[in-house]
Formats: structure tokens, C-alpha cells, sequence
């Protein structure tokens, strides 16, 4: 594969071309010249789009598929060709299918999968045996096998001495644990966010605190264990707070949030459109604020589109029956680039890639061309027809988003819309 980029605007802080137009010619997969002008040759497919820019390949740490077993809702396949439309170069693939991803065969099968493809696929190996919180999976044989985290998706650690135990044996292997941040006690039977709005709606509310009491334990637990720990999907004000706190004191925590939850709050719920019912549930503006606030000073690693496909008969029925989730793939550079501007937006989607050990290849000669093409320029209303997912349980569609996707060039394949 020879590819020329013509007149690509860098955006990588890493490149020594960073913010500057120039030509970059790709031979067999790596970066061969990057000029002001380059000469187009014969072999050479000639790359000319709209106001081109580049970037490192995103990332994306929390996508859900469905193959196998829910393959109505998303197929491997054709969810690569989503996230490599979308921009991504590289995802963690949670293990909510069926049977759940736990042993080290189910692992071999996802990377098996998704061998010879644009987008490099990364399995999330479930930290319990079929996601039960019982007892702990094979996670040593699953990360022989090619999984890059633990975590059971969605699902809290109900066990303090469990996940104790996990963040200790992990150790031997330099394994990252992945807990969600959900105590279900106190969460109970609540739908949505409690606060004003869960009164005005009838809704049974799920507060802050059901959050904030299970980080404050695991938080306790990392720092006992001196293990690794990601929080994944935190939306609250106290939740920021608590984790910027446990990295002063030099724990090794990381977290995310999702776009969504930057973006939406709980007054969208007032047309009970089960697509903004996604667990955990939207927040108010105070917590965005925060969210924003951790983003800017680094408590915040990465940002999610925290991608689940549902399909239509878990979504269009009652809010109270609705399954949670929204996809996100397609609109999340839009969305992000909307909220935080393009640099802090890059920012997000790329910086993730060493927290779960993935190496981050700069626009430099004689790299290995892992790059996103996209212009950040235009605002669009995303509308069903820009999903490209199988499932179209978005909360984004009617939103304003600014920016477009391109494709990507990646293990020596470009993927283009």
C-alpha cells in the first residue's frame, strides 16, 4: 500500500509537524516522508480531501459488539467498519455477549475475529466467571491470550474481598482491574439520575452517591493492594473529586467518562426517549461542569463513546422495560470536538492508549502509519442517517455536532467513507 496525503493538517503535539500542512507518503504501512510538497508517482494512490487532518489513531476504551450470541445487535465485522468510519483506530472490547467473554478460547476467538483488519481489536476479559461476581475468572490465561484488562461490564464488584483479591493477583502480571462504579444497594431500583427531574418525571432515582460510596471503597482497596485500578464512566461532581485526590496521593488509578455524559443531562428525559436511558444515568449541569473541570487539569485519563448497540425490541418499549445504553462511535468525535475544541478533543481520544499498555504511534518518518483522517470544520445535525451501526439506539440524533470523520490508515489498510 503506497498512499500520499496531500496538504493533511498535523494535529499531534508529539510530531515535530504538528500543526502544519504537508504532503505524508506511506510505503508498505509506515511513514516514508512527510514534505511540504511531494511529488505523486505512478504507485501512489493520491489522498485529496476537504480540509485534511490528521492525527495519531483514536482510541475508544469501552465498545460493545454482540457477536456472539447477540449478533442482531452488532456483528464483529461490521463493527469494525463502524469504528473505522467513525476514525477509530483501536478499541477495548468488552465481554457482554453470549457466552461471556472469560476464558482464554473466548479471547482467541474475538482476536481471531478480527485478525487482517483495518482496526486493531482489543478484548476486555470479564474479572468473574460469566459475569456473576462470584468467583474470579482465569485472568492470567486470558491475558497470555491477548486481553488487555478485567472487568465485568456494567456489573459492580459486590465483594470488597474479591476485588481485593484481584487487584493483588493481578500484580503478577502487571494486570489492569476494571470496576464499575455502581454500589446497588444504595442504587436500588432507580432508572435514572435521582434529583429534581426523576420527581417531575415519576422515575425511580439512582443518586450520586451509589457512585461515589463504591469508588470511595475501591479506592480504599487500591491503596491497600497497590494494584491497578480503571473506573470506568464517572459522571458525578464527588466522583472527580475522590479520584483526583487518590492520583495525588500516587495511586495508580485511571478513569473515563463518556461523551455523553459530558454532553446530555437528565432534562432530556423529559420526552422519556429510551435512547437517554444509559446506565450510569445522565447527570445534572454541576456534574458536567466537573467533568469538564477534571478533563482540563488530567483527572480524567479518556473519553468513551462507551459504544452498546441495543436492538429495537429492548429499546421501544416501555422507559421502565428499556435496556440501558447508546451508541456512540459515529458521533463521538463531533460531539467531543463541539464541547472541548479539536486539540483537548484529540487529546481524549488518544491519550487512553497507554493506560491500557497500547502503544501510541506519533506522525513521525519511519513510524508506523496508525492515523485518523477527519476536517474539524462544519457543523451538521446528526441525524439516523449518518448511524452507520447496525442498531441506531442513539442519543445524539437531532444534536448539533461539529466536525467530520474521514476513515483511517492502520495495519496497512485504509478505511475511507
Amino acid at each position: 500500500m503506497n498512499l500520499l496525503l496531500k496538504a493533511a493538517t498535523v494535529i499531534d503535539p508529539e510530531s515535530p509537524f504538528h500543526n502544519k500542512t504537508v504532503d505524508i507518503l506511506i510505503k508498505d504501512g509506515v511513514i516514508s516522508n512527510i514534505d511540504t510538497s511531494i511529488q505523486s508517482a505512478a504507485d501512489q494512490k493520491e489522498i485529496l480531501l476537504n480540509n485534511l487532518h490528521v492525527s495519531q489513531g483514536w482510541f475508544d476504551s469501552s465498545v460493545s459488539f454482540g457477536e456472539p450470541g447477540y449478533e442482531e445487535r452488532e456483528t464483529i465485522i461490521h463493527g469494525l467498519q463502524v469504528a473505522a468510519k467513525s476514525g477509530f483506530t483501536t478499541i477495548a472490547v468488552q465481554p457482554n455477549t453470549l457466552p461471556i467473554v472469560d476464558t482464554s478460547t473466548s479471547i482467541a476467538f474475538l482476536k481471531g475475529k478480527s485478525l487482517d483488519n483495518a482496526v486493531s481489536l482489543h478484548p476486555i476479559g470479564s474479572l468473574t466467571i460469566q459475569s456473576k461476581g462470584v468467583d474470579m475468572a482465569e485472568l492470567f490465561d486470558m491475558k497470555q491470550a491477548g486481553a488487555i484488562a478485567f472487568g465485568d461490564y456494567k456489573k459492580a464488584i459486590k465483594n470488597p474481598n474479591l476485588l481485593k483479591i484481584a487487584l493483588l493477583y493481578a500484580q503478577n502480571f502487571d494486570g489492569l482491574v476494571i470496576s464499575f462504579p455502581q454500589e446497588n444497594e444504595i442504587a436500588g431500583k432507580g432508572i435514572v439520575n435521582e434529583e429534581e427531574q426523576s420527581t417531575l418525571l415519576g422515575l425511580k432515582g439512582i443518586p450520586a452517591l451509589a457512585e461515589e460510596l463504591q469508588i470511595a471503597r475501591d479506592l480504599f482497596l487500591l491503596e491497600y493492594t497497590k494494584g491497578k485500578l480503571h473506573i470506568p464512566t464517572i459522571t458525578t461532581s464527588k466522583s472527580v473529586d475522590l479520584i483526583r485526590k487518590a492520583k495525588e496521593k500516587g495511586l495508580q488509578i485511571s478513569c473515563s467518562t463518556t461523551a455523553h455524559h459530558l454532553t446530555l443531562t437528565d432534562k432530556e428525559l423529559i420526552t422519556f426517549d429510551t435512547n437517554y436511558k444509559v446506565l450510569p444515568p445522565l447527570r445534572t449541569q454541576k456534574d458536567i461542569n466537573a467533568l469538564l473541570e477534571g478533563i482540563t487539569d488530567g483527572t480524567i485519563d479518556m473519553v468513551t463513546a462507551d459504544h452498546q448497540p441495543i436492538d429495537v425490541e429492548h429499546k421501544k418499549v416501555e422507559f421502565d422495560n428499556a435496556s440501558y445504553g447508546t451508541i456512540g462511535l459515529e458521533s463521538a468525535f463531533g460531539v467531543l470536538n463541539n464541547t472541548l475544541g479539536l486539540e483537548k478533543t484529540i487529546d481524549v481520544l488518544t491519550k487512553g492508549k497507554s493506560v491500557f499498555g497500547i502503544e501510541n504511534k506519533s506522525i513521525t518518518v519511519g513510524a508506523i502509519a496508525d492515523i485518523t483522517l477527519f476536517t474539524p470544520k462544519g457543523d451538521t445535525t446528526f441525524e439516523k442517517e449518518h448511524i452507520l451501526s447496525t442498531s441506531k439506539n442513539s442519543a445524539f440524533v437531532g444534536k448539533t455536532i461539529l466536525g467530520n470523520t474521514y476513515g483511517i490508515i492502520s495495519n496497512g489498510k485504509i478505511v475511507l467513507k
